[in-house]
């Protein structure tokens, strides 16, 4: 738990996307539906778009802050409220205030303009309250929970990424896939999104994994999609702890691409119980450090299994194993 050295204001803090509008050559505008964002998972996809040459998206925001933030008798004064957008791939960040739409200050609203050819993956998206706290000005004294992805790539809002496969032939394929020939699968993390090489020489995989089979065969390969990705999660979580960037005082930081979603997403079961930057910090203590690392990968299994949804499916296929036995069809 952060401990601030001024007073924060309680309660909670909310950014809602309200409409998306498109920008073009010529300005000429395109407003987008609602199935271009999400307000559950907090997501805005605007990789599947009709229209491909657009320029701009405008992004219409809402705020909700505590109605304390801006009593006459409260600490906090010269209050404002920002929405922050930024993208680690391409380390672009940009700030936009929003106006107060309600006199009792609880209510805030604005536009965020995303530039195209600023980014190239997924940019996150906050707000912060910002005000004056004894006699000290620019200090955030509220912050939302959870950020918006805002994606230029994906054609759905989905938090959640689905896992990208290509086929290629180890035996003939990249130097580094070679010496893996006899490997079903590997898990590419060098690009900037992880990406799950299927082995187009390993006999029968490509048709068990991309099929639709039932019976046996779906059984079979339900529980095979949950070990590789199992693999997957465990493989870029390695990735992400392995290149930290770390500060004066050794404190590692998060990255800003789909690493820093992995960190943050496992950390709460590899490290529970703790805040994501001190579950962030043991972990790179015990990576960098003599001891504690190997007492760690338990917890790292687990945390991937668990995104995997491994028990659910090998009790899937037990029970489909068990009515096969009665000879009913799976």
């Amino acid at each position: 738990m952060k401990v601030y050295p001024y007073e924060r204001v309680p309660g909670v803090v909310d950014l809602r996307v309200t409409g998306i509008e498109l920008f073009g050559p010529g300005e000429i505008r395109e407003r987008l539906g609602t199935s271009a964002f999400s307000v559950t998972d907090k997501v805005v996809a605007l990789g599947g778009l009709d229209r491909d040459d657009w320029e701009r998206a405008r992004l219409s925001l809402t705020a909700s802050v505590p109605g304390r933030t801006t009593d006459d008798d409260g600490p906090w004064s010269d209050v404002s409220v920002v929405v922050v957008l930024t993208e680690g791939a391409t380390n672009t960040r940009l700030s936009s205030p929003l106006t107060r739409e309600s006199e009792n200050g609880r209510q805030w609203g604005g536009r965020v303009d995303l530039w195209r050819a600023d980014h190239v993956d997924r940019a996150s998206m906050t707000v912060h309250v910002v005000a004056t706290v004894g006699g000290v000005s620019g200090r955030v004294v509220a912050s939302a929970d959870k950020d918006w992805v805002v994606d230029v790539k994906s054609d759905a809002p989905l938090r959640d990424r689905r896992l990208d496969f290509t086929e290629v032939g180890f035996a003939e394929g990249p130097e580094w896939l070679r010496p893996l020939k006899d490997m079903p699968w590997a898990v590419d993390t060098s690009g900037d999104l992880p990406v799950v090489r299927l082995n187009a020489d390993f006999e029968g995989i490509s048709e068990l994994v991309g099929g639709e089979a039932s019976g046996p065969e779906g059984l079979v390969r339900e529980l095979l999609v949950a070990q590789m990705c199992t693999d997957v999660w465990t493989a870029v979580f390695h990735a992400a702890v392995g290149d930290l960037e770390v500060e004066e005082d050794g404190t590692p930081l998060f990255p800003r691409d789909w690493r820093g979603e992995v960190l943050r997403e496992m950390l709460q079961d590899v490290v529970p119980g703790r805040p994501p930057e001190d579950a962030l910090a043991d972990v790179h203590r015990r990576r960098a450090g003599t001891a504690g690392w190997t007492e760690l990968q338990p917890r790292i299994h687990y945390a991937a299994t668990r995104r995997a949804e491994v028990p659910k499916a090998l009790t899937a296929t037990v029970q489909g194993l068990n009515r096969l036995d009665r000879g009913v069809d799976a």
